[in-house]
């Protein structure tokens, strides 16, 4: 069919004039964004460093963290890699474009489209720098226009030497560390231009989540992000041959900043959590913490003093959580100059017997009794015959015996009469997430870590009620303008009034009686657990007082083994130093614990009976 000129004439028309229309709902959308542009002259202001005071519960300082002023960089004073490096992680067509990158943009819009969600971000370099001087973080089509002119003006009137010198001094890359130098100093210790190749790749990698990927948070996660990078830039062509590679295998060693109290595990533990609330501070801020500096600072003195290098015994970690998850201690390691990982909340080690109560839990909802009986004898599942540390066997006795003196055989037995499967639900109410129903579950041969451990014991002495541990109570400006206050939530109740005696009742045995004696605070009544891995390899103690639970455990870094640490030994005493200053000036509270019912005393007095008896018989 044969169009005549007059309506091709039209379609011409008529497409001018819807190309003119959206052409100029783009620029009347573009004028009404430039009309609250920000003022360039922020360009060459300063940022000035802010402090973030953090004070405990009580309201008395814990320390002080300035986020370090952000130095200038000079490209001309860098070793070629580091430009390089950041441009490839950043902006890899940065020498091209004119502030934006329409290419770059179409990229990651399809990126997000194939994955139904956002993965990938098409700003340049230029708009990054732009968006971190003059505006806010928030996400509207007015403020992304007027980023894109923004960046449009810096590429006009600036160099993109001096536009990349501006972005290196002013990006932040967590820690408090604003811009390369000062990045460069709080994580290796050295001036940027010293920096090599592998620690370049991983300054790089903080970029996209600074509070959480940087080596003081996790140096794992900040490893994998650095491999990311150099294999990025090895694809790109950028590197010679095995030079990724070589700048894997570098060994990098993470600077520890000279303020080495205990309580910088704590703050570096809450950091990411402030950042969420508030975003990044731009502003000086006061933090009250659920911390206690005097049980803080009891914690530290106990750790040093029990540790034992001689018998293999190097690290340690102790967490105190209130009745409603308030964090009053966290002493994540022996020396946090030495070694900034967090050991109560990174640490995924084996708790052994500490696990065995959510096992006797389970039996109690299946219908057992702390005095029932259960049969200390050997035990096979399929190949694999758990022993006793004694290695000896005690016959007939009482689950809360068991318990208290940590029977191997009758946990596994009992594990396997309730069910794995019932076992792994009890814990997971209990807030331990992941097991799996092995064989060897009810041992506790499934790593957690401290703090996971004292989470799931805080039912046991709140009166039966699930909660998360937490460490702001509130953030507020400088001049007492409230930025947040926590509104606690509703806890679960997940222990009825008959498990919670019951069990308070075993575990208390366990104190008095059992392998917890150690732990024993005058004056106060204590529960807790012991556990012990094989080979000595970890030691445990979890014990609590009424609203007030503590986890302590002794081991090393390198999973070798102690020589005869057990949770009764070395964690036992340092949680009852511990706990002795916590409790000083506290009065004393009882627990809930279930009393002895008649049918279970004759029984015993009837057994006692026998025993008599028996050997008196030739």
């Amino acid at each position: 069919m044969r169009i005549s000129r007059k309506a091709l004439l039209n379609t011409f028309l008529a497409g001018t004039a819807c190309a003119y229309l959206v052409g100029m709902g783009v620029l009347a959308g573009f004028a009404v964004s430039a009309k609250d542009l920000p003022d360039p002259k922020k360009l060459w202001e300063r940022n000035r460093p802010v402090s973030v005071q953090i004070v405990d519960r009580n309201g008395r300082d814990v320390l002080i963290r300035g986020a370090a002023a952000e130095r200038p960089v000079d490209l001309d004073k860098l070793p070629f890699h580091i430009p390089v490096t950041f441009l490839a992680t950043e902006d890899e067509r940065f020498r091209n474009h004119i502030g934006v990158d329409p290419r770059a943009m179409l990229r990651a819009l399809w990126q997000n489209i194939r994955a139904g969600r956002y993965v990938q971000g098409g700003s340049t370099l230029t708009q990054q720098l732009t968006k971190n001087i003059f505006l806010t973080p928030e996400k509207t089509l007015s403020r992304k226009a007027q980023e894109m002119m923004l960046s449009i003006w810096l590429e006009r009137d600036f160099t993109k030497d001096e536009l990349l010198e501006m972005y290196l001094s002013r990006i932040y890359f967590g820690s408090g560390a604003w811009g390369l130098e000062s990045a460069s100093l709080r994580y290796f210790d050295k001036p940027a231009a010293e920096l090599s190749l592998a620690e370049a790749a991983m300054l790089s990698g903080l970029l996209n989540s600074p509070s959480r990927s940087n080596p003081v948070a996790s140096f794992e996660r900040a490893t994998k992000r650095q491999h990311v990078i150099l294999d990025s830039m090895d694809a790109q062509g950028l590197l010679g041959e095995n030079i990724a590679a070589a700048a894997k295998a570098e060994p990098l060693t993470i600077h520890s900043p000279k303020d080495t109290e205990g309580a910088q595990y704590f703050v570096d533990w809450i950091w990411a959590d402030l950042e969420d609330r508030i975003g990044v501070p731009t502003q000086d801020i006061i933090v009250q913490t659920t911390l206690d500096i005097d049980a803080q600072a009891a914690g530290q003195a106990a750790l040093t003093a029990h540790l034992d290098p001689e018998r293999g015994a190097s690290q340690g970690a102790i967490i105190s959580l209130d009745g409603t998850g308030g964090v009053r201690t966290l002493v994540g390691g022996l020396d946090y100059g030495q070694s900034q990982f967090n050991r109560v909340s990174q640490a995924i080690r084996q708790p052994g017997s500490a696990f065995k109560p959510f096992v006797y839990l389970t039996a109690l909802r299946a219908g057992k009794s702390p005095w029932d009986t259960a049969l200390d004898a050997p035990v096979t599942i399929e190949d694999w015959t758990p022993e006793n540390f004694t290695e000896k066997h005690l016959g007939q006795i009482t689950l809360h015996k068991a318990l208290a003196s940590s029977i191997n055989t009758v946990a596994v037995s009992l594990g396997e009469d309730v069910g794995r499967d019932a076992v792994v639900a009890t814990a997971r109410q209990l807030g331990m997430d992941g097991l799996k129903p092995y064989r060897s579950l009810a041992l506790g041969a499934q790593g957690q870590t401290p703090l996971t451990m004292a989470e799931a014991y805080l039912p046991f002495a709140n009166w039966g009620t699930k909660r998360e541990a937490y460490g702001i109570l509130s953030i507020s400006t400088s001049d007492g303008t409230p930025l947040y206050d926590r509104v606690p939530p509703k806890g679960a109740v997940v222990l009825n009034a008959q498990e919670l005696a019951d069990m308070n009742y075993m575990l208390t045995q366990a104190v008095e009686r059992g392998t917890g004696r150690r732990a024993r605070v005058d004056g106060h009544m204590i529960a807790g657990k012991t556990g012990t891995t094989n080979d000595f390899r970890d030691a445990w103690f979890v014990g609590y007082a009424p609203d007030r639970v503590t986890a302590v455990w002794v081991g090393n870094d390198e999973n070798t083994e102690m020589e005869n640490v057990t949770g009764g030994s070395l964690p036992a005493m340092i949680f009852k130093d511990a706990m002795t200053a916590q409790l000083k000036d506290a009065p004393e509270a009882r627990l809930p614990v279930a009393t002895e019912p008649d049918w279970a005393r004759k029984n015993a007095q009837l057994q006692n009976l026998l025993d008599r008896l028996e050997n008196r018989l030739p």
